[in-house]
Order: C-alpha cells, then structure tokens, then sequence
C-alpha cells in the first residue's frame, strides 16, 4: 500500500473514532445530568477511544514525515543519493569498472547529507533537515550528534582555553572612589591536531557489476565502521601520537555537589552530574553512556510494574531528564559523560569521509578484486573540560534500575 493510501485510510478511521468520542461525549454528558457521574462503560469506551486516537495521529504523523522525506519538504526534489549510487554514477566509473589493465583508480568524495533505503546502512544514516519538520528519533545517536561543527582547512586546530574565571561583578556608586571591581579571566594556548580515521576491505571485481551489493559493502559496512571509530576517538581519544584529545579523557571528575539522595540509582547519578556542570556556569545538552546502562535506565519500573520513564510504542528519541541521550559502545558498561557538547567542545571536519576505489593495490589485477577504502580527517577541541563530568555507577546498588 503506497503511502498516499495509508495517510488516506488512517484519515479515515480517525474521522470515525472522532465521531464516536463525540457520539459518548454527548451520552456521557447526559449521565452525569441523571446521575452525577459518568458510567464504568462509558468511561473505559471513552479511553479506549482516546488510545486508538492517539495512536492514529502518531501513524499520521509518521507517513507524513516519510512523504515529506522523499519529496524534500513538497519540492519534489530528487532524494539525496547513497554512497554507492554516488560512486556508482561517478563520472569515469564505467570505464574504471571494465578496465582491465593496471593503473586504474577511482576517487569519489562522499556527500555527508544521504538517507536511508533499502541498500544503505538503516541507523547509520545522517538525518535529513526539513525546514519546519521535527523528524522523530529513529535511530541511535552518535557523538559527533552532540557537538557543534566547524570546517578548518589546517592540519592543526589552535585555540584558546580558559582555565579560570573570577567574578567581580558588584553593585557600585556613581563615581566609586576604589574605582570599580576587577574581574580576571585567565586563558591558556593550546592546539590540536586533524587526525585521520580510515579502514578499507578487498572484494571481488565482479561485484562492481552488481550495484545493490557494492552498495550494501560501502553504505553498511565501511561507513559504519568509520562512525564507531569516531565515537571512540571523539569520546576517549587519548591525545597521544595520532589520536584525538577525547571528551572524557578531558572532562572533570563526577563529585556529589552536596545533593543527598536516598537510595540513589543511575537516574538520580545523572541529575547530579547535570548539576555540576551547571555549578561550573554552564547548561548540560547531551548524555552519552554505555547501551548497558541505558537500557537498565529505560527498563526501570515502579513498585506497580510500570515504566518510569520508557514508553515501548514510542517513536520519540531516547532522552532523559529533557536531554538526548548517546547509548555508544565506546564507553565501558559503568561509564557516562554529562556536559555542555553545545558550548564546552567544538568538532572540525578536515575532510568529509571520502571513498576510493582501486584496481592497482598489489596483486588485484591477476585476482580480479578491488580495494575500497573510506577515511576522513577531523579534530576536536574542548574549550572548557568543567563543563563535562565523567564518572561510573560502580558504586551504586544493581537493582531498581539504578
């Protein structure tokens, strides 16, 4: 069934339960006129009513999205292409997939913008912008979500970093005869260098006739991996050799700001690393912590066997306390970051993540293979490591959620 069809029937099936609801509306009215409250029956249709309601209207939303999706905002514009349909459709790619002689390269730079179909790589895909669209959170986070971008043309970042930050400001006279209060401000030089994260993997030439799998190899399987990479480094880059200065490397140690919590779970060790990063003068954006722990977080129920927080149906991104959530591997089980992503750090991309493919890496001519290669060069820097707090939940209890 074509979109334009689900859209038309869930239209449909929400006009009649909106005239059920009236049509109870109007009994339950009477009710209450004749006996000062409504009927058990009426009351649970009336629920019942309102739950499917509910859940058309997010159906709607949904198919409207993906129509909204495929025609970029009612445009009508093409959909952005793949990493294999951009490869695929390269100028020179036909004569470079029926060489057979030696010196055959193809370089292809990858357009960061593409979404997801049936040959790409499902949750690894970026997210379109639709002006005046809010798209719901259907995949997972990654690091690089949470920060702020920037584009350098320098194989090193240097910036400035302030260390401290003394407040004066006072109420004073007209004409103080002190002069007025002083503040200090103290800064640091310091730089940080691109690293460039890349793998590739041989396969066979004759895939190069077969578009879905060559499509499948490169969106699924090279782009993914180079996401995870960089999960890792953004995140506990050690700063040494070619790696990055990573987040939580960086960041501050968590430490009770003076907040007693009674038996104290992840959710409660959260909040209190939100706090002090507040207590270092700035707002909290993000969390990243390991899937482990998250999904311990979401599978907290209360003493009647609900949910506290998770609701299975929703289609809303993962977020807790108002803030997204990043659930990476690149943490240990135990281990989270909360800070300013926005404000604290900035991310520089070099080099969007480039693709090559090559007939004349060793002895691929007489083996009929081929080497694709993905790799991109970027850098990090963090302007305030106070504005991130690190920690583990090693030392709550294991039950409750917590």
């Amino acid at each position: 069934m074509s979109l334009e069809k689900d859209i038309e029937s869930i239209n449909s099936s929400l006009k009649q339960v909106g005239d059920q609801l009236r049509a109870h509306a109007e009994k339950a009215d009477k009710e209450i006129k004749a006996h000062a409250q409504m009927s058990a029956e009426t009351r649970a249709k009336v629920d019942q009513l309102l739950v499917t309601q509910g859940e058309l209207q997010a159906n709607l939303q949904a198919a409207e999205q993906k129509i909204a999706v495929l025609d970029s905002g009612g445009g009508g514009a093409e959909r952005p292409k793949t990493w294999g349909e951009q490869l695929t459709d390269a100028d020179g790619f036909s004569t470079f997939a029926s060489a057979s002689r030696h010196g055959s390269t193809i370089s292809v730079p990858i357009n960061a913008k593409i979404t997801s179909d049936s040959g790409s790589a499902g949750d690894a895909v970026d997210p379109m912008r639709l002006p005046g669209i809010i798209r719901p959170g259907e995949r997972r986070f990654f690091i690089r979500d949470l920060l702020s971008w920037g584009r350098t043309t320098s194989n090193a970042i240097e910036f400035v970093r302030e260390t401290g930050f003394t407040n004066a400001a006072e109420v004073v006279s007209e004409n103080p005869s002190a002069g007025k209060p002083e503040a200090d401000i103290t800064m640091e030089l310091d730089s940080q260098a691109v690293a460039t994260i890349a793998h590739w993997i041989h396969a066979s030439k004759q895939i190069l006739a077969d578009v879905p799998m060559l499509q499948s190899y490169v969106d699924s399987r090279l782009r993914y991996g180079l996401k995870l990479k960089e999960d890792a480094q953004l995140l506990k880059g050690s700063g040494v050799g070619l790696n990055l200065n990573g987040i939580y490397t960086q960041a501050s140690s968590y430490s009770n700001p003076g907040v007693d919590v009674q038996s104290e779970t992840r959710i409660d060790r959260l909040r209190l690393a939100m706090l002090q990063v507040a207590l270092a003068e700035y707002a909290a954006d993000g969390i990243a912590l390991h899937p482990v722990d998250w999904a311990a977080i979401e599978l907290t129920k209360d003493s009647q066997n609900q949910y506290l927080i998770a609701n299975p149906r929703a289609i809303a991104g993962p977020t807790l306390w108002g803030l997204p959530v990043a659930a990476t591997q690149a943490f240990n089980a135990g281990e989270y970051t909360v800070g300013a992503w926005q404000q604290g750090a900035q991310g520089w991309d070099r080099e969007d993540a480039k693709l090559i493919v090559s007939l004349e890496d060793r002895d691929n001519v007489i083996k009929n293979m081929v080497t694709m290669l993905v790799e991109e060069r970027l850098s990090l820097t963090v302007y305030r490591p106070e504005s991130f707090v690190k920690g583990t939940f090693a030392d709550l209890a294991t039950s409750s959620g917590s």
